[in-house]
């Protein structure tokens, strides 16, 4: 789907257009862009969109990167990194523009369904079935692939590094050592953790939060952060028509009856108490005030320098790459992961099993074959190990076939390009908790698959409604999630701006096509 019938750039500013299914059905027969495009008056040099900052030491990467890449395959590439507080509006205005930049991190907390929807990202089965690009289909399990297909479309490789995503707590083991709290294993225990360390240590924030997380505090999939309910219950299914929209609860005896019944988060258990919840921990200190505008980057360096108690993590391995600048910082810190399931790791909490990232082609790229043949080529181990942790010897060691040992500060942001779940090595000193959730997180068995688990609802149906929906959140539900205005007096604003921008319209549209996705199941 590499040529649309009408442009991507008018259909995304317009709130008419045609929906995601009719979409697909007018592009099926196009085929993915082969062709050289801008490569005609010199090297090809593929241009990648990538969040975050620069990797420190990335101009000696790059250039080994690009000198292997141009002997193997006879082309270069030339990555383009957006700070993350822009990444999601700056990607998108490149994509709407017509830019002929070839890959980027998308995902459905970004702007993927929408991409999708106006065929501006490429449909990848046939490109991936093609048989020419054996070290990437032999890196990502058949089975991932089929649970990240929308409508038996696929519209990118996904990108992880374990089996099921589940975020969680990275916490400082040192202070809960400290206070007599060495084994934190459900939510009472976090709590008891932050409020001691709110009274005995004036300089340091009990929990961090940065601008992306608001969201991710109450009403999320698979638990809200800091709703304590979910943690015992990690069996709710919520969707948005998009990353940043409204977030509906579905019945979870939608199979059984044929009924989704989406409601508005606040309306389902437990999520009016967690906001209740936050709100004190915001008044009594334990989240920091700004909250709303410190940025990712800028908490992981105040978590490094010992100013935060705990911050969010993900079942990703990753937590345990902090802990040599943080332990330089502040002389005998140490991290540890906690998951507060009830039940523990015999919780089964849900899972979609849909990967949180994903890596997608411009349908407008230079040359969509040459992109797979990127993404293939990264799935090599040597070229994966050179790109992920930088040039051996000088920013890390290899221990073995699955370990490393970390020799700078290089960290690239594998989830936008080139993660692969069998070749991505553990860090040597690795702490037992990370290493337990991480394993985990490895075994499908642990976890129950959601019964919405495949469902991407289309958004064109209700564009309009859902783009202002989508800024009445980011102005009223953002500071109720974080704690930072009344409870009552902030919900009703929000449903007010909710109700003017069509709520009842939206959530009528997704009833609609759950209720359908639930038919063919």
């Amino acid at each position: 789907m590499s040529h649309p019938i009408m442009s991507r750039r008018r259909l995304l500013a317009t709130g008419g257009g045609l929906s995601l299914a009719a979409l697909l059905a007018a592009c099926s027969d196009q085929k993915p862009q082969a062709g050289g495009g801008a490569q005609s008056g010199g090297a090809l040099a593929l241009s990648l969109l990538l969040p975050g900052d620069v990797p420190a030491g990335w101009d000696a990467v790059l250039a080994e990167v690009n000198k292997k890449l141009q002997a193997d395959l006879g082309f270069t590439v030339k990555p383009q990194f957006i700070p993350w507080a822009n990444y999601g509006q700056q990607a998108l205005l490149k994509f709407t523009a017509g830019e002929r930049f070839d890959t980027a991190l998308q995902a459905r907390w970004l702007n993927m369904s929408q991409l999708a929807a106006s065929g501006s990202i490429v449909e990848l089965s046939g490109l991936l079935s093609s048989g020419k690009y054996p070290n990437l289909t032999a890196t990502i399990d058949p089975k991932i692939i089929e649970l990240n297909r929308w409508g038996g479309k696929l519209y990118g490789l996904p990108q992880i590094n374990s089996v099921a995503r589940f975020h969680h707590f990275a916490i400082r083991q040192d202070l809960a050592d400290k206070y007599g709290m060495s084994e934190i294993t459900d939510f009472s225990g976090l709590e008891r953790f932050w409020y001691t360390v709110k009274q005995k240590n004036k300089d340091i924030i009990p929990i961090g939060v940065n601008s992306r997380m608001p969201k991710l505090l109450v009403a999320w999939n698979p638990v809200g952060w800091l709703n304590p309910s979910m943690w015992e219950n990690p069996r709710t299914s919520i969707v948005s028509f998009t990353g940043e929209s409204l977030a509906f609860v579905l019945a979870a005896d939608g199979r059984q009856t044929g009924s989704s019944h989406p409601v508005p988060f606040w309306e389902a258990p437990g999520m009016v108490d967690a906001l209740r919840l936050v709100r004190k921990y915001y008044q009594d200190g334990l989240i920091n005030k700004n909250a709303l505008t410190l940025d990712s980057k800028a908490l992981e360096s105040q978590l490094k320098a010992g100013r935060f108690a705990t911050a969010w993590a993900m079942t990703d391995g990753l937590t345990s790459q902090l802990l040599p600048e943080l332990a330089k910082n502040v002389p005998g810190a140490t991290l540890a992961n906690v998951m507060p399931l009830k039940g523990g790791k015999d919780a089964k909490p849900y899972q979609t099993f849909q990967a949180d990232n994903f890596l997608v082609l411009n349908a407008k790229g230079q040359n969509n074959e040459k992109a797979m043949q990127l993404e293939d080529w990264l799935s090599i181990k040597d070229n994966h190990d050179l790109i992920t942790y930088g040039v051996q010897g000088k920013d890390w060691n290899p221990i073995g076939d699955d370990k490393y040992e970390m020799l700078s500060t290089y960290t690239f942001p594998g989830f936008g390009l080139s993660w692969r779940a069998k070749l991505e090595r553990r860090v040597k000193g690795m702490t037992a908790s990370e290493a337990t959730w991480f394993d985990w997180a490895q075994d499908i068995d642990n976890f129950t698959v959601d019964p919405y688990a495949s469902f991407v609802p289309d958004p064109e149906p209700v564009k309009r409604e859902n783009t202002q929906i989508t800024a009445a959140m980011t102005q009223f539900a953002n500071p109720l999630f974080i704690g930072a205005v009344d409870v009552d007096q902030g919900l009703d604003k929000l449903k007010k701006a909710l109700d003017r921008a069509g709520l009842a319209k939206v959530q009528a549209e997704l009833a609609k096509q759950a209720d359908a996705y639930l038919k063919g199941q």
